[in-house]
């Protein structure tokens, strides 16, 4: 099975695909979503529910419990009991629920940026302040400033913090110290954790992350953790994801604030996928891991040796490859829109995800000989660029 599903070309143009509804010639390598097929099994467990031919109103089962539990336990050796679980539609309207349940109008939220942007629309969009706390960029390493961060969750209009684990866009895997002392000045504040652990899966082959919640009493009693395998099997438009939560005083506001805004009801298809994912795609998910972690030493070499003007930051996990371009960057002139107009690559700009001026964010999820497509083009354009 090695590489060769991966391998497997798989033509997305023409199927109401968001990432490739571009112009002909163009590579897109921006959004974090694979082009590659989800696992056979999942596949399949869709087919036959589908000739089934009747699609009502559908329940959350047991084996859906019992098939986080499992991978958990199994996979991230943390153990989940089946009350902590709660069925949402997606990690993000999780996010966007619990920012209004949680918090009210006009109190702050803090983020660690560079960050998933989309967190500062469910803050915005809300009514709440953002508050950054921004990561020190330090010889190609990110570090949090601890002092600038106690100082923010110290602010008495700090109500949650937005903590993404593993972190997009940078791919670093937090140690345990960081968790626990993330969990302990959040206790001492007052101020609850909504952990975004949806790249759990998809690290370095030979390193795992840590769940937030796993960490200290003060982590699991202070949290709610969303997770889901739409990100680790290509299954963002099944829509479909839990939500982690110890505490039971904040799972039932959690809980009520999910059904108030109706994103806790499953479609049939969001029940069953994550069910066959994490009982049967254990074998694909490890081909996956090993392809995707060739596909970014393979681009980090190639830059360092083809485009020495910019560097790939080491990351430990997600598919996403964060792009340190500083030291040619211009203001005036849109390296983004500069690299997408020369040679038709489509990559995230690094300042949607504040913090991050200069910098580039691509897509790794792709087979081979597309990458090493998308690495030509942005040698092309760096060096047009630098003219």
């Amino acid at each position: 099975m090695q590489n060769t599903i991966f391998d497997q070309i798989v033509d997305r143009r023409n199927t109401g695909c968001m990432k490739w509804d571009v112009k002909d010639g163009e590579l897109p390598m921006w959004v974090a979503d694979m082009d590659f097929q989800t696992a056979p099994e999942i596949t399949e467990a869709i087919i036959d529910r589908a000739k089934h031919g009747v699609f009502g109103y559908t329940l959350i089962e047991e084996e859906w419990y019992h098939a986080y539990q499992s991978w958990w336990k199994n996979r991230h050796n943390f153990e989940i009991p089946e009350e902590w679980l709660i069925f949402c539609t997606g990690v993000v309207p999780a996010i966007s629920s619990i920012v209004r349940k949680m918090t009210t109008p006009a109190e702050k939220v803090v983020v660690l940026t560079p960050v998933y942007n989309i967190f500062f629309n469910s803050i915005v969009n809300n009514g709440r302040n953002p508050l950054e706390c921004e990561l020190e960029y330090k010889a190609g390493e990110y570090h949090i400033n601890w002092e600038d961060l106690e100082t923010k969750l110290a602010d008495p209009q700090t109500s949650l913090m937005i903590f993404c684990n593993p972190h997009n866009p940078v791919g670093k895997i937090w140690d345990k110290e960081t968790l626990k002392k993330i969990g302990d000045l959040c206790v001492k504040y007052h101020v609850l954790v909504l952990s975004d652990e949806i790249h759990c899966d998809l690290t370095r082959p030979d390193k795992d992350y840590i769940p937030f919640a796993s960490v200290s009493e003060n982590c699991r009693n202070n949290s709610i953790t969303c997770v889901a395998p739409t990100k680790a099997f290509n299954l963002a438009g099944i829509q479909t994801a839990a939500v982690i939560i110890p505490d039971p005083f904040i799972r039932h506001k959690v809980n009520r604030g999910l059904n108030t805004d109706e994103v806790a009801e499953p479609n049939v298809f969001a029940a069953i996928a994550p069910v066959a994912a994490f009982q049967k795609g254990g074998a694909w998910m490890d081909g996956l891991k090993e392809y995707l972690w060739k596909n970014r030493k393979y681009a980090e070499e190639y830059i360092s040796r083809e485009i020495p003007q910019i560097y790939a930051v080491k990351g430990d996990a997600t598919y996403l490859l964060w792009l340190d371009c500083t030291r040619i960057f211009r203001k005036e002139q849109d390296l983004c829109e500069f690299i997408r107009e020369t040679s038709g690559l489509y990559l995230s700009d690094g300042r949607a995800y504040h913090n991050g001026e200069g910098f580039l964010r691509m897509n790794l999820a792709c087979r081979m000989d597309v990458l090493k497509d998308g690495l030509q083009r942005l040698k092309k354009s760096i060096q047009a660029y630098c003219k």
